[in-house]
């Protein structure tokens, strides 16, 4: 994608475009994209299968792990859709719009007419970075939105309300409340995740490059978190409180493991786009 110059009405010489400007190419060019539009079909599909899958159940109590808290609770689908999603396929698709908005321009030679446009190097980074964000926050709110309606609609609940892990019920008000915050929690801790995947893209031009690298890590550290003796690494990682949403499931509402993950993701994001920006700055057109 390639931005055209803006004249100076005065002097004819090529101005640098508003920021506004550049954010809204940034917008249209990632919605136009049909793999952004398919992937947020098929991830809309998600708690529609984890619905009809539930109501097929039947019977409270039955399916694996929080799953079988779905059964007549549907206000708790968006929650467990999230957090299933979160494993892998957020990541996915967070990793593959930042391999397509440096490495992929790059692999298609429009990257060198971004470098050359009179638009600074700091706010071409702000723009890909919004192209990322965008696609983060689309698809965590779709899972969130269609996980709101299947739940209500395929799987049902007791007047609307959502019947926490604790035993108490909150009102619709409260549990989409709930939902909401789950929904902010899972954006910060895809934004993360595609600062990382920035860094990595700045400095190849192989989308697939990125990819790997992203979801390669995020499987070590996976398994890193699952080993004992190295427990001491925890704090280092990013996908330590990734399943912290599911504490808002819970009444009270405990706030540590949210927090907690989302000052790391914060951290990862200060690096990550640190990274990125310096690779893009020294990179030659």
């Amino acid at each position: 994608m390639t931005t055209a110059p803006v004249l100076d009405p005065v002097s004819d010489a090529p101005r640098a475009a508003p920021l506004g400007r550049l954010l809204a190419a940034e917008l249209r060019w990632v919605l136009r994209r049909p793999r952004t539009l398919v992937m947020l079909g098929l991830f809309a599909l998600i708690p529609v299968l984890i619905s009809i899958g539930v109501a097929t159940a039947g019977a409270t109590g039955r399916g694996p792990g929080l799953v079988s808290a779905v059964a007549g609770n549907g206000l708790v689908l968006p929650i467990v859709a999230l957090t299933l999603s979160m494993a892998l396929l957020l990541p996915l698709a967070v990793a593959m719009a930042a391999a397509d908005a440096i490495a992929g321009e790059s692999a298609h030679g429009t990257l060198r007419g971004l470098l050359l446009s009179p638009v600074s190097r700091l706010r071409l980074v702000v723009m890909k970075a919004f192209g990322v964000l965008v696609v983060a926050t689309l698809a965590t709110v779709v899972v969130a939105a269609v996980g709101v309606l299947a739940g209500l609609v395929v799987v049902g609940g007791a007047d609307g309300q959502l019947v926490t892990l604790s035993g108490t019920a909150l009102g619709p008000g409260a549990a989409l409340l709930r939902v909401g915050l789950v929904v902010v929690f899972v954006v910060g801790q895809l934004a993360a995740v595609g600062a990382v995947a920035l860094a990595v893209s700045s400095v190849t031009d192989h989308p697939l490059v990125v990819l790997a690298s992203v979801l390669g890590a995020l499987i070590v550290f996976g398994v890193l978190s699952a080993i004992p003796a190295l427990e001491w690494l925890q704090p280092w990682l990013l996908t330590s409180g990734w399943t912290a949403g599911v504490d808002a499931l819970r009444d009270p509402l405990p706030l540590g493991g949210m927090i907690e993950s989302s000052l790391r993701a914060l951290c990862y994001v200060a690096v990550g786009m640190g990274l990125t920006t310096y690779r893009m700055l020294r990179r030659d057109a």
